[in-house]
């Protein structure tokens, strides 16, 4: 299959360009003819180009896209639009040339009789687990714009969350890398010039100053050893962390970072309480709910756990205590699902508690970030008294001399 772009217009005159598969620019025309456009133009995408297009639009649907398509989707379900005719709008206007084909090819299969849920189907990096449960449960209940307003709020929050998780990490690792470029340019540039000095000058150096020397002399006489290293090393993780085994320890040692490991596990508890209400609140069987949440995480600690509590509802015990003999979710909320379980109000107690989750990942990371807001300030200053202490403490030491002489 070969990649071409394409302009044609439709039948309401209104142009529009996209993006398509096909073995031929024959079968991209007959493609178009077949839903009423006419073809204007036909180019195949070289190699280069279509894995750079695959790049930058094919891989990167954000999840802020999807919402917004969601919502357009549940207006127009709503306002009695034939499922086709508003996914072919919506394709119009995207700018995002992959997004415009997975929702060209969706509406192409529903005008073959095919259901809407199949169409998502085929696209699975863009729509998960939840987004076929809860178009699915739509279809069957004969609701798509309420399973559409659900799908949307999802995305929504996870657009949001992901944001907040990057805000969190932003910082220090920009402050990191500050810091990083300040050692390489002390070294590579300062350190030299002041070496050059003191062996013009003779004499025996302060111990702090000969400590540092030696420390620079190791690390510039064995920079492309020790970036070799770290390249090995790097590679070598990444490596086992593709392993079975390896991305096991991985993902134990991701819920052990101090701080963060706690962060990521409570935002995993927020998205898992909020997920599994919309779908039992949208009539998803408990099973299905939880062959759901297993997709949600790439985490084999988490995923195990969901797994373990899956066949244990399976073989009849409540969801409550499957969940708690996992080991993994907090007593809390266990507890409230047990309410939830006596009360017949799950779905409400679980959204509560993804709330309270919510809270708590937002202070945690407000705390995070003020704490590691003084320690990079306290790293930079470090680093820098260092340097201007090991260099100017031999200057110091002869002004000392020359003045007591």
């Amino acid at each position: 299959m070969k990649s071409y772009k394409y302009v044609a217009r439709n039948s309401t005159g209104i142009q529009k360009r996209g993006l398509v598969q096909a073995a031929s620019s024959d079968d991209v025309l007959r493609h178009l003819r077949e839903r009423g456009c006419t073809p204007i133009s036909v180019d195949e995408i070289s190699t280069g180009s279509s894995k750079r297009q695959r790049t930058s639009s094919s891989k990167r649907i954000k999840s802020a896209e999807l919402s917004a398509f969601c919502w357009q989707m549940t207006n127009m379900f709503e306002g009695g639009i034939p499922i086709t005719t508003a996914l072919e709008m919506i394709a119009e206007d995207t700018d995002n040339l992959y997004l415009r084909e997975v929702l060209e090819h969706i509406s192409d299969k529903v005008k073959k009789g095919e259901s809407f849920s199949t169409g998502i189907a085929d696209y699975p990096n863009v729509f998960n687990k939840l987004s076929y449960a809860l178009v699915m449960a739509g279809e069957t209940g004969g609701n798509m714009a309420d399973a559409m307003k659900r799908l949307a709020g999802y995305f929504d929050r996870r657009d949001k969350l992901s944001k907040k998780l990057k805000g969190a990490t932003a910082y220090p690792v920009f402050v990191l890398s500050f810091i990083i470029l300040i050692v390489i340019f002390i070294m590579a540039f300062i350190v030299p010039r002041f070496k050059t000095i003191f062996d013009q000058l003779g004499g025996q150096l302060p111990l702090f100053t000969r400590g540092f020397m030696g420390f620079y002399d190791i690390l510039s006489g064995n920079i492309l050893y020790i970036i070799g290293c770290i390249i090995v090393l790097i590679t070598s993780g990444v490596l086992i962390s593709k392993t079975k085994k390896g991305h096991y320890y991985f993902s134990k040692a991701a819920l052990r970072i101090p701080l963060l490991g706690k962060v990521f596990s409570e935002a995993f508890i927020s998205s898992f309480s909020r997920t599994m209400s919309t779908l039992l609140s949208a009539g998803v069987s408990v099973v299905e709910v939880f062959d759901v949440l297993s997709g949600m995480t790439g985490n084999d600690i988490i995923k195990s756990a969901i797994v373990q509590a899956r066949e244990n509802i399976v073989e009849g015990s409540r969801i409550s205590l499957s969940m708690a003999e996992t080991g993994f979710f907090p007593n809390m909320v266990t507890k409230m699902i047990k309410v939830g379980e006596e009360s017949g109000s799950l779905p409400i107690i679980l959204e509560r508690t993804s709330e309270h989750y919510e809270r708590k990942v937002d202070a945690a990371i407000t705390t995070l970030t003020s704490l590691l807001e003084p320690i990079m300030i306290i790293s930079v200053g470090a680093v820098v008294a260092v340097v201007v202490i090991a260099l100017y403490l031999p200057i110091f030491t002869m002004s000392d001399m020359q003045s007591g002489g």
